[in-house]
């Protein structure tokens, strides 16, 4: 059995294990595209390696952060 393949980001230190999940510090995994519409978007620091919109995919409505929804 191989090895996971996992990347974490020099910036914010987020763990992206095989290619597109990703480890946040709490809560519940996500995508490369959830990382980026609740995070990187706003970050804008060189090293991060998560902005390339080919790697991030395509996101969705609820990949945004919403206080509202439980």
């Amino acid at each position: 059995m191989s090895e996971n393949q996992q990347e974490i980001c020099p910036v914010c230190q987020v763990k992206i294990v095989d290619g597109d999940k990703v480890l946040f510090s709490s809560g519940h995994p996500g995508t490369r595209a959830k990382l980026w519409a609740r995070v990187c978007q706003y970050v804008q620091k060189q090293g991060c390696i998560n902005q390339e919109p080919d790697v991030v995919g395509t996101v969705k409505p609820e990949d945004y952060y919403n206080p509202d929804i439980s």
